[in-house]
C-alpha cells in the first residue's frame, strides 16, 4: 500500500501563473459574476411579481435561476479569491462543501430542464389536458422530487469519497471534484465507481434521454401540423432546446477533462473547459429565456421601465 497522506488542505494545482494579468482576470470575472446576480435575479423578481407568469413553465424558468445563483455562489467567491492568491490551498470541509454545491447544482440543472421537457410536451401533445395534468400540486412534486433526490444522492457520494484514505492532496482542477479525490485513494474505490455511475445514470442520463425523447415526439407532432402551430411551438421551445444544448455540451467538456490526463493540454484551453459548465448556463439562461420569449421579454422592459421613472422622480 502506498503512504497515507493525511492532510487538513487540498492544492487546486490548475490554476496558471499570468502575473499582473491576475488583477484583469479578477476584475472581469468579478462583472460577470456581478452579471450572473443581476441577470437571474431579474428573471426571478419578474416571474415573481406577474401574475400573468404563474404558469408551470415560467416557474420552472425561475427554478433554473434559482439553481444558476445557487451554483455560482458556490464557486465564484471562492475562485476569485484564488486569482489573487499565490497558493490555492483548501480545507477538507470547504472542499467537500464545495463539491456539493457545485455536484448539486449540475444535476438540479438537468432535473430542471427535464421537467420543463415534461411540461412542453404535455402542452404540445396533450393540450387539452394541460391545466388538468400540469396543475399546482404536479408542478411542486415535480419541482420537490427535482431538488430533493440529487441534494440526498450527492450527499451519500460525498460521504463514500470522504471515508477514502489518500495518498496525496492534488487536485487537479481550479475547484473541487470528487472524481479528483477519488483518484487520490489508497485503497479500492469499487464502491465509489459503481454508486457514481449509478447516480450519473439517474441525474444526468436519464434526464438527457427523457429530454431527448420529449423534443422528438413534439417534433413529430409538429411535423403534422399547420405552419402556424409549428411557429408557436417553435417560439416556446426554443429556449429551453439553446439551454439544453448549452448545458449539456459545457458538461460534456467537464466530463471529459475529469477523464484526461490535464498536462497534455494547453493550460488556458484546459481552465477554459474546466470553466464552461460553471460560467456559461448561468451567464446565458437569462439572456436566452430573457430575449426569446415574448412574455417574459415584455414583463422584464415594463419592470425596468418602472424603475427607471422612479429613479427619475
Amino acid at each position: 500500500m502506498e503512504n497515507i497522506t493525511v492532510s487538513s488542505h487540498f492544492n487546486l494545482t490548475m490554476f496558471v501563473n499570468i502575473g499582473h494579468y491576475r488583477y484583469l482576470a479578477f476584475v472581469f470575472c468579478l462583472l460577470l459574476y456581478s452579471f450572473i446576480i443581476f441577470a437571474n435575479l431579474i428573471i426571478i423578481l419578474v416571474i415573481s411579481r406577474e401574475r400573468a407568469l404563474h404558469e408551470p413553465m415560467y416557474i420552472f424558468i425561475a427554478l433554473l435561476s434559482i439553481n444558476s445563483l445557487y451554483g455560482s455562489t458556490g464557486f465564484f467567491p471562492r475562485f476569485l479569491m484564488d486569482l489573487l492568491s499565490d497558493v490555492h490551498l483548501i480545507s477538507r470541509p470547504a472542499c467537500f462543501t464545495q463539491i456539493y454545491i457545485i455536484y448539486t447544482y449540475a444535476s438540479y440543472e438537468m432535473t430542471i430542464l427535464g421537467i420543463i421537457a415534461y411540461d412542453r410536451y404535455v402542452a404540445v401533445c396533450h393540450a387539452l389536458h394541460y391545466y388538468r395534468r400540469m396543475n399546482s400540486k404536479k408542478v411542486i412534486k415535480l419541482a420537490t422530487a427535482a431538488w430533493l433526490f440529487p441534494a440526498f444522492g450527492i450527499l451519500i457520494l460525498i460521504s463514500l469519497s470522504a471515508r477514502l484514505p489518500l495518498c496525496g492532496n492534488e487536485i487537479q482542477k481550479i475547484f473541487c471534484a470528487n472524481w479528483n479525490i477519488v483518484k487520490l485513494s489508497c485503497v479500492t474505490t469499487d464502491v465509489n465507481n459503481i454508486y457514481g455511475l449509478i447516480l450519473t445514470i439517474a441525474t444526468v442520463f436519464f434526464p438527457l434521454f427523457y429530454v431527448l425523447y420529449t423534443y422528438l415526439r413534439i417534433l413529430i407532432i409538429c411535423w403534422r401540423s399547420s405552419a402556424e402551430f409549428k411557429g408557436k411551438v417553435f417560439q416556446s421551445c426554443l429556449p429551453h432546446i439553446i439551454s439544453f444544448v448549452i448545458y449539456s455540451t459545457t458538461g460534456f467538456c467537464d466530463i471529459a477533462l475529469s477523464r484526461y490526463d490535464i498536462e497534455k493540454i494547453n493550460p488556458f484551453l484546459a481552465v477554459t473547459l474546466a470553466l464552461e459548465f460553471v460560467v456559461i448556463p448561468p451567464a446565458l439562461n437569462p439572456l436566452v429565456y430573457g430575449l426569446k420569449l415574448p412574455e417574459i421579454r415584455k414583463h422584464i422592459s415594463r419592470t425596468l421601465s418602472w424603475y427607471e421613472i422612479t429613479n427619475q422622480k
